[in-house]
C-alpha cells in the first residue's frame, strides 16, 4: 500500500487485489485496509479514488463471509462511512458507463446489500448473466447490451450462425419496487440512462428458448447465487 502511494501503478492495485480480496474471498487484512481504502477514495486524484473505491466495495460485499475478523462493520464504522460518502460523491459526477457500474456495486457493498453487491457490475459491466432456465434447467445467457437484450441456450458470441433467442420483457420503471427501483431512480438522477435501461431487463422477465418458460431475470440470479462461504 505504501508503494501505491508514491508510484500508483496498475499492477500494485493487481497485486493488492490478490493479497486482499482474492477471486472473491476476502482476508482479516482486506478490512484492516479498509481505513487506508478510505483516505485514498477521499482523494483527489479520480483514478486512484476508483481504485479504491472497488477494490473496498468487494471486500465489504464479502464482509459476510467466515473470514475470522469479527464484526467488521461495528469495528470499521468509520472507514465504511466516510467509504460511502466518497462513493456518493462520485456517483455524482460524470463517469463512463463501466466505472459508474463498479461504484454502484461498491455503494451496495458499503450499504450491505448482500447479493447484488458482488453481481451487478460482473452482469451489467459483461453485459451478460448466465443462469439456469427454472423450467428445464438449461445454461442461458441473458444480454444485455451492444449485441440486444435477448435470452439464449446457444454460444452466441463466438457462433457466425444465427443462434435462437428470445427477447426479454423489460419492467415498466413505474412499476419496479425495491432494489431495482432505487438502483433504476439512481442511475436516472445521475444521467446514466443507459444504466436504467439496462436495469429495466435485469429487473424485468425473460424466456428460455428451449422449453418457452418465463422466469424474472433478477430472480434466476439471486437463485443461483451461490451460497455464503
Amino acid at each position: 500500500m505504501d508503494r501505491i502511494a508514491f508510484e500508483p501503478k496498475p499492477e500494485l492495485w493487481s497485486d493488492l487485489w490478490s493479497a486482499l480480496c482474492h477471486q472473491g474471498s476476502v482476508y482479516s487484512a482486506g478490512f484492516a485496509a479498509l481505513p487506508w481504502l478510505a483516505g485514498v477514495a477521499g482523494g483527489d486524484d479520480r483514478e486512484e479514488a476508483l481504485n479504491a473505491l472497488a477494490l473496498a466495495g468487494a471486500i465489504m460485499a464479502g464482509a459476510g463471509q467466515s473470514h475470522g475478523a469479527g464484526d467488521v462493520r461495528a469495528q470499521h464504522a468509520e472507514a465504511i462511512g466516510n467509504l460511502l460518502a466518497a462513493v456518493n460523491q462520485r456517483l455524482r459526477m460524470p463517469s463512463d458507463r463501466t466505472d459508474y457500474i463498479h461504484l454502484l456495486e461498491a455503494m451496495l457493498g458499503f450499504e450491505g446489500v448482500a447479493g447484488w453487491s458482488e453481481d451487478l457490475a460482473w452482469g451489467l459491466g459483461n453485459e451478460e448473466y448466465e443462469v439456469d432456465c427454472p423450467g428445464c434447467r438449461t445454461g442461458l445467457f441473458i444480454v444485455l447490451g451492444e449485441r440486444g437484450f435477448f435470452s439464449t441456450s446457444e454460444d452466441y458470441a463466438l457462433s457466425d450462425d444465427d443462434v435462437e433467442t428470445r427477447p426479454l420483457l423489460p419492467a415498466n420503471p413505474a412499476n419496479l419496487d425495491g432494489i431495482g427501483r432505487r438502483l433504476h431512480d439512481i442511475a436516472l438522477s445521475d444521467g446514466q440512462h443507459e444504466v436504467a435501461h439496462a436495469l429495466t431487463h435485469v429487473f424485468g422477465r425473460a424466456t428460455c428458448p428451449d422449453c418457452t418458460t418465463e422466469f424474472s431475470v433478477a430472480g434466476r440470479i439471486s437463485a443461483d447465487r451461490p451460497a455464503v462461504r
